[in-house]
């Protein structure tokens, strides 16, 4: 190497070689350009040096940009799902938990803004080295600006649904109350006058007059039971299928009502019986009120009409000597009278059949 030469050099030199002049410069150009060679290629070192280094970070900042634009990418996809998921509610309740978590979700946007922020710095970065397309991902910045935009654009839509959705769940449940206002009430008051027409006081002309008022009354109640009627079905329309506010619906109600209005005319026609009974057969009025009396006490659920068994232990509290058979025995004098008073065997005795029997006995 050089320093070969320089030795050689210094040999010649030392032995007064005739050309030393010509040898000491010669060597002189060899170690100018050597040492010229020696700091060109120093240089170049340090360029590929950096130019090295400078790859090193585009390759770092292209895995970033990768992989913090896949991240918020599979951020959004979850987003994009949850904010497109159609409002299905049937309560208030329901609605507001949606509102509290679409609240939610947007008080976090501006830890998603922060990372949106940091992939446009990333991306400017990337840009200010002039370099081709990012290798790792096919994301760019131009279509995660768009993302951005649709995504705020989702936000802004699913808060005017959720608005919406909460008016009607509130529209909901004023109709919900304003049903079950009417509804209780109305049942109260079946369940009152039925426990009045059952209970009946006085002489059986008054029993009548009562009873006949009642029944106008129940008629007259139609209109009531017609404006329920008109909820439910608007209820049904809207498809509010529950309702916590009542455990009644316009189906009961409506069956509970004509049950009264029957009842209402059964004990009109009974009570005319009676009277009849009583002006024809000799029939005292105090045995009559007896009978009443008694079927009425029997009747725990003021249904106007007693099963089987409630029937004999009626009979049985009126003095009537009928034997105790075991279950399932049969009961050939009790059958005899079952076949006079329910002859098409329903498993009931109204109080007409009761008292057209009691008062031919």
């Amino acid at each position: 190497g050089i320093q070969n030469i320089t030795t050689l050099k210094d040999q010649l030199i030392a032995a007064n070689h005739e050309q030393s002049d010509a040898i000491e410069k010669r060597h002189n150009d060899v170690i100018t350009r050597w040492q010229t060679l020696l700091a060109d290629s120093n240089a170049r070192k340090e360029r590929l040096l950096k130019m090295q280094q400078q790859f090193r970070q585009i390759e770092d900042l292209f895995l970033s940009f990768a992989k913090k634009a896949s991240a918020f990418n599979s951020w959004f996809e979850n987003a994009e799902e949850d904010l497109t998921d159609p409002v299905r509610c049937n309560s208030i309740e329901e609605i507001r938990a949606l509102r509290e978590a679409h609240a939610q979700f947007q008080n976090s946007l501006s830890a998603a803004q922060t990372d949106f922020e940091a992939l446009a710095a990333l991306d400017q970065k990337i840009k200010s080295f002039n370099v081709g397309a990012n290798p790792y991902t096919w994301f760019n910045m131009e279509a995660l600006e768009e993302t951005w935009k649709n995504l705020l654009k989702i936000i802004d839509e699913r808060t005017e649904e959720l608005e919406k959705e909460a008016k009607r769940q509130e529209e909901n449940d004023k109709l919900r109350k304003e049903f079950a206002k009417h509804a209780n009430a109305f049942h109260n008051w079946l369940t009152e006058t039925r426990t009045i027409m059952m209970e009946g006081s006085g002489s059986l002309e008054q029993q009548l007059e009562a009873i006949r008022n009642k029944a106008a009354e129940v008629r007259a109640r139609r209109t009531d039971l017609k404006k329920i009627e008109d909820l439910g079905a608007l209820l049904e329309e809207l498809l509010i299928l529950d309702n916590r506010y009542t455990e009644h619906s316009t189906v009961g109600l409506a069956q509970q009502w004509d049950q009264l209005d029957q009842l209402g005319m059964r004990m009109q026609h009974n009570l005319e019986q009676q009277i009849q009974a009583r002006n024809q057969s000799g029939v005292s009025e105090d045995a009559l009120k007896e009978f009443s009396m008694m079927f009425k006490h029997f009747d725990k659920e003021k249904t106007g009409k007693l099963n089987h068994q409630e029937f004999k232990s009626c009979l049985r509290a009126l003095g009537y000597d009928l034997p105790v058979v075991a279950e399932g025995e049969p009961d050939p004098e009790f059958d005899e009278i079952i076949d006079i008073v329910d002859p098409n065997r329903d498993g009931f005795i109204s109080l007409q059949e009761y008292m057209a029997f009691m008062i031919s006995k």
